[in-house]
């Protein structure tokens, strides 16, 4: 058994969100537990389904000390996600998703980053894990490492993937700037408001390009997988929108990048979602975009970035926006399918081919 280090400050309170995790839960609690930092605390959030996710938890507390077992009802991922963290003890917080994994080294790298810098977040990349290959995302690579940036010095840091199960986060700094979920019952994509707040608000945020968590991608009860929750995603930017509003000079550093950012999640929303959803969903979009149109928020810099066609069809000629788009979605499905037979991916990070569906080449920068 671990020793029970409740007596004192834990460096790490690792979150583990579970919710009919039977399937991977072991995995994920192997990694976290082995750890080379030893000196951490790992709160485990549950909301009771029937499966034998309680008992695999029940078995592993059992035995590591160390495990905070919130076995109760919460309402949903934010509000349990709320909890944790109102609970948590560590100086800073990390959180890996029951279906994820972690490399052993993770929070003892992170934490000494953290520590050298003072750092209100440490962002690491991570590797997408689909059938046994795993390839890093590289999604960290265009910025500066081991350096202490911000929205002052990088606004466009705001248009990162949220991934928060990248990165540690300082509790003192969440809790000044009031930093939490969305309550939203049943909603997704939660991380997206908490994530955008925590990088606005940090003053010393360093990024590591070493990657370390294995997220994923073929868990087919993700939400990132789910047809469901249509708008969740509009939900979070209208949390976001009410958070920039409050706070007038952050907004004037990064609105464009948030708008640019937006834009393109929505039409990543687009291609996610049911056929039949589509034409409902874009009278959403179209309503909230022709609102920040109105208002002036849209930039020539905001053209820069996205589709200056695709969105004066938003804007203007919604049936046209919709045929478009289904069309897109068609080149994109017909294109997937070729590529299950043979592609090759380059870019700053990897170089990896594929033949009949099966990797034969991976080389990393």
């Amino acid at each position: 058994m671990k020793n029970n280090l409740k007596t004192s400050i834990p460096k790490i309170s690792i979150i583990i969100p579970a919710y009919k995790a039977e399937k991977y839960i072991k995995e994920c609690l192997d990694s976290v537990i082995n750890q080379t930092l030893s000196d951490i605390e790992i709160i485990i959030t549950d909301e009771g389904d029937f499966d034998e996710t309680r008992k695999i938890i029940e078995k592993y507390k059992q035995k590591d000390s160390r495990i905070v077992y919130l076995n109760k009802f919460h309402g949903g991922y934010g509000a349990s996600m709320n909890d944790a963290i109102e609970k948590a003890r560590g100086e800073y917080i990390g959180i890996v998703e029951a279906d994820d994994w972690a490399d052993k080294n993770m929070f003892f790298d992170l934490y000494n980053i953290a520590h050298k810098f003072n750092a209100d977040i440490v962002k690491s990349d991570y590797y997408t894990h689909t059938n046994s290959t795993s390839r890093k995302a590289g999604i960290i690579s265009r910025f500066l490492e081991n350096k202490i940036i911000n929205i002052k010095s990088n606004p466009e840091i705001i248009k990162i993937q949220p991934t928060i199960w990248t990165s540690i986060y300082k509790k003192e700094f969440l809790n000044k700037h009031n930093i939490r979920f969305l309550n939203t019952k049943g909603g997704s994509y939660q991380d997206t408001s908490f994530s955008f707040k925590a990088l606005s608000c940090a003053s010393d945020i360093v990024f590591t390009k070493k990657a370390y968590l294995y997220y994923r991608c073929d868990n087919e009860s993700s939400s990132v997988n789910s047809k469901s929750n249509v708008y969740a995603i509009c939900g979070e930017y209208k949390e976001i929108d009410s958070f920039l509003n409050k706070n007038p000079k952050i907004k004037s550093l990064i609105n464009t990048q948030k708008l640019i950012k937006q834009f393109n999640t929505y039409i990543w929303n687009l291609n996610r979602i049911d056929k039949a959803s589509r034409k409902e969903f874009i009278e959403q979009f179209s309503k909230e975009f022709y609102f920040y149109f109105k208002n002036k928020e849209i930039t020539q810099d905001f053209y820069k970035k996205v589709n200056k066609k695709d969105f004066g069809l938003l804007l203007f000629d919604k049936e046209q926006f919709e045929k478009r788009t289904e069309e897109i979605i068609k080149k994109r499905e017909k294109r997937k399918e070729r590529n299950k037979n043979f592609s090759i991916r380059i870019n700053t990070s990897r170089m990896s081919v594929i033949l009949f569906g099966k990797q034969i080449l991976k080389r990393e920068f």
